[in-house]
Parts: C-alpha cells; sequence; structure tokens
C-alpha cells in the first residue's frame, strides 16, 4: 500500500507510473466543494485550476495503471460540471457514522453494502470550530464507509 499525500511530501502530479490494484483517490476539495461556494468567485479560475490539476492526475493515475477498481471521492460542489454524474453520493450515515457529510464517488468499483444509522450528530464536519486541524479534520474518510468499501472491493 501506498498513500501519496503532499502533507508525506508527495504531488500525486508527480507519479510515476507503477501496477497497482486499486485507486482510492480523495484530491482536495477546498476549491470543489459546495460549502465553500460563496467564495468561488473571490478565489478566481487560479484556484479552479489548481483544484482540477489534481483531479486530473489521480484520474490519469487510475487511467495509466487500470486497476482492479478505482474511485475518486469529493464532497458535494462543482466537481459533476467537469466528470459527470458520479456513480454514487453517500452520506456516513449510511455506512454506520451518525453524521452527514453529502460526498460524490466516480469510478469503477463495487458499491460496498450500506449499514444506515440515524445521523444524531448532524453535520458535524460543517459545525467544527475554526481551527488548524479542521481541514484535517473534515478531510478524514467516515470509518464505517472506508470498512464497508473494503469488503467490497478487496
Amino acid at each position: 500500500m501506498r498513500i501519496i499525500d503532499i502533507i508525506n511530501g508527495d504531488d500525486v502530479r508527480l507519479v510515476k507510473y507503477q501496477k497497482v490494484y486499486g485507486v482510492l483517490a480523495a484530491p482536495d476539495c477546498t476549491h470543489l466543494a459546495s460549502c465553500g461556494a460563496w467564495k468561488w468567485e473571490e478565489k478566481g479560475d487560479e484556484a479552479l485550476i489548481e483544484a482540477l490539476a489534481l483531479v486530473d492526475a489521480c484520474l490519469r493515475i487510475a487511467f495509466v495503471s487500470n486497476p482492479v477498481f478505482w474511485c475518486l471521492e469529493n464532497p458535494v460542489g462543482r466537481l459533476t460540471k467537469y466528470l459527470g454524474p458520479p456513480v454514487m453520493y453517500f452520506n456516513p450515515c449510511d455506512y454506520g457514522d451518525p453524521y452527514t457529510k453529502k460526498s460524490a464517488l466516480w469510478g469503477k468499483f463495487n458499491i460496498p453494502k450500506t449499514n444506515p444509522v440515524e445521523p444524531t450528530e448532524g453535520s458535524k464536519m460543517y459545525l467544527l470550530p475554526p481551527s488548524k486541524d479542521r481541514k484535517a479534520l473534515r478531510s478524514i474518510t467516515p470509518t464505517g464507509f472506508a470498512k464497508a468499501f473494503f469488503e467490497a472491493n478487496r
């Protein structure tokens, strides 16, 4: 397993070809997610182009490596304008985590079996207070979804 993350000093745009079993991609959503739509005009086209370059690099890896499965995840936002409709949408509460954060998945993968629960924590990611860790906390893949996706695509 290899994790490619700018936090670890890896830039997905510079990854060279390698044969892989599967690709799970979650490009930075800062300039793509609807929760930031009120700032899109202020950020301008440069921020959008940067975000789409990361998405493009993730898709290139999936295309070139021809894995058994691949999946690109991003919260609901403007990616549908560039990638078309996703294979599916999900909320963490669909897979056992009691909160909402609607995300879209594009790719070639087996759809995981759901385990729905009530979203008793509401939109907890949206409600996180400002902090230096907020972006990282909002980016964590929900545990229930991760387990279900693994089981469906191993």
